[in-house]
């Protein structure tokens, strides 16, 4: 369950920590900024694993997602992550009742992430086989779901040629698959060769699909370990707004990762401004996915913290 990312450390409370007080200062409490000017063509989404500690530990329901991003974000897009879920990937009637879960709160589902089916990159070519099915029943409840994609990760063999080679034929083959659901396959950078972006963009310009695609993440351009965050210590690291500059000609969704934020309400690692501005001269005009994932404010204050940092830049950018 925890291998999608390393747990993060138990939230560290401070005095130069922000206080709810100190986001309050900063608007990070508003729930109807959307409708401000300025923020028209702005699509939020909240990711669930945002909130992963708190359902991890049983504080949260998985199953009341949708609710919870409408009711105490007001967000009404979402993003689920295929971990809180593993006993029921092929039970059709729990999606079901998850889609009407959604429905009845006004909440769209955009996407489920994907981990932990087996890697798509293999040069085994039973293994790999093994690995792209293990995919399709989360495309399958993702179409009940009504959602429009299914997050992958690309990883496999260390030899990249070998890992090309290897991962063009399983993107294949599961886009062929998602296709007659109409669903799409995006690549998120997630380590390794995940995170080069030269290379993703050039296998999914080779697979040329137009189901395929990628889910560039603000975060996450690690090279030199499996999930890839930059959070942490990272012996090589790809450029991250080199890296989302080239996933976004092919992207069907955006992750705004945060981690930890300064007196000002800004990350303290990524330059939203710059980041976001990208995006926006990009053309992307699908939903931006809200994923906090820092160790110092709590999970309900940094998604309220990342959410007002994100329309504060987006304003600014006119």
């Amino acid at each position: 369950m925890m291998k999608r990312r390393s747990f993060l450390k138990k939230t560290v409370w401070s005095a130069a920590a922000l206080s709810t007080s100190s986001l309050v200062a900063y608007g990070f409490n508003s729930l109807d900024n959307a409708r401000e000017k300025g923020l028209h063509n702005l699509k939020l989404s909240l990711a669930q694993w945002s909130l992963h500690r708190q359902f991890f530990d049983g504080h949260l329901d998985p199953n009341d997602f949708a609710s919870i991003a409408i009711n105490t974000y007001g967000i009404n897009a979402v993003e689920y992550v295929n971990q809180f879920y593993t006993d029921s990937g092929e039970d059709e009637k729990f999606w079901i009742n998850m889609k009407e879960r959604a429905d009845n709160v006004g909440v769209k589902s955009l996407l489920i992430m994907v981990d932990d089916e087996g890697d798509l990159g293999l040069a085994n070519d039973k293994e790999r086989k093994k690995s792209v099915e293990n995919h399709f029943k989360w495309v399958n409840a993702a179409k009940i779901l009504g959602c429009h994609s299914i997050r992958v990760n690309a990883f496999g063999e260390s030899a990249k040629e070998a890992f090309r080679t290897a991962i063009i034929d399983s993107m294949g083959q599961l886009s062929n698959y998602a296709a007659r659901e109409n669903i799409n396959i995006i690549i998120e950078n997630h380590g390794l060769y995940s995170s080069d972006g030269k290379l993703i963009a050039e296998i999914i310009k080779q697979v040329n699909k137009p189901n395929f695609g990628t889910l560039p993440d603000f975060g996450n351009w690690c090279l030199s370990a499996k999930w890839g965050s930059t959070q942490g210590d990272c012996s090589e690291a790809y450029d991250r707004y080199q890296g989302v500059s080239e996933f976004l000609p092919f992207a069907k969704a955006v992750s705004a990762k945060s981690y930890n934020f300064n007196a000002k309400g800004e990350d303290t690692k990524i330059d939203y401004y710059k980041m976001l501005h990208i995006v926006k001269n990009s053309g992307y005009n699908g939903h931006i996915g809200i994923e906090y994932e820092g160790e110092i404010l709590s999970e309900h204050e940094g998604i309220l913290a990342t959410k007002a940092l994100i329309e504060k830049v987006w304003r600014s950018l006119g």
